[in-house]
């Protein structure tokens, strides 16, 4: 906490058993230059975390928290240093483990979610299929919907280039994956290249012609169960930040704060 009044708490807060479990993850970027760190890391996540749930500008986080350009300098400063990235590693591990499963998955779901931006400078694109102009989420999760890797690109970028983008990130860091699912969007010559280049097998789970209603399809309905998990953090519901590597950041983040809370629940 700051040297601030005690503050009421808000919904997204982290709870003190949360707190003990991220807190390891964050390192103290101390400096021999410079003022000393008034503002405890733990109201600066809330802070994060409060942005990502409300919806809220930077500009406009409530004065109970650290001045918003305090926040966004740490924000900025973990994606940097690939933090946000590490935490959403270590914690997939652990729950992994919790729910009885191997540390690194063997089967993985790719998909991607077509998002507006608005007046914020920043690359953009058009889907014409989605009829969206803005950016693309590429995220690759394993069978428990937990995020392995996000990839944020112009909307214009087709789904099999953009898988690639994805893949080769990927590519090396998970010794056991050999199976991906994907809907039709990635089928044709990106399954060879998955292949060739990947040693993986990248499975096209179709949807059945016969049925006009809604399907529940095989393994797809992982990946948009992620997607809906995302969703309730408003401030993904359309793409505000300039850089793309920001809107990952955010991403990884609010996939933490779910982590986080399922941990706590766990161990409780």
């Amino acid at each position: 906490m700051s040297k601030r009044s005690i503050r009421l708490p808000y919904p997204s807060d982290l709870s003190n058993r949360e707190w003990k479990i991220i807190n390891p993850y964050f390192p103290d970027l101390k400096t021999n230059r410079g003022r000393k760190r008034v503002h405890s890391y733990r109201e600066i996540l809330n802070a994060i975390f409060y942005l990502l749930r409300s919806g809220c500008a930077w500009r406009m986080l409530p004065h109970e928290f650290p001045p918003w350009k305090t926040v966004y300098h740490y924000f900025r400063l973990w994606r940097i240093y690939g933090i946000w990235e590490h935490i959403n590693t270590v914690l997939r591990i652990e729950l992994r483990i919790a729910y009885g499963r191997e540390p690194e998955p063997s089967a993985a779901i790719l998909d991607s979610q077509s998002v507006k931006t608005t007046e914020t400078p920043g690359v953009r694109g058009y889907d014409a299929g989605k009829k969206v102009k803005g950016r693309k989420r590429h995220i690759l999760v394993d069978t428990i919907g937990l995020l392995l890797m996000v990839v944020v690109h112009t909307a214009d970028i087709q789904d099999r280039d953009g898988a690639r983008l994805v893949l080769e990130q990927v590519n090396g860091a998970f010794p056991r994956l050999q199976l991906i699912w994907a809907d039709a969007g990635y089928s044709g010559k990106l399954i060879e290249w998955v292949k060739i280049t990947c040693g993986w097998v990248l499975e096209i789970v179709k949807r059945r012609d016969n049925i006009k209603e809604f399907q529940v399809l095989p393994h797809r309905w992982i990946v948009e169960r992620t997607f809906g998990w995302l969703g309730r953090y408003r401030r993904l519901s359309k793409d505000y930040e300039g850089l793309t590597e920001s809107s990952q950041a955010l991403i990884y983040a609010a996939m933490i704060r779910i982590m986080i809370k399922r941990i706590a629940n766990i161990k409780n």
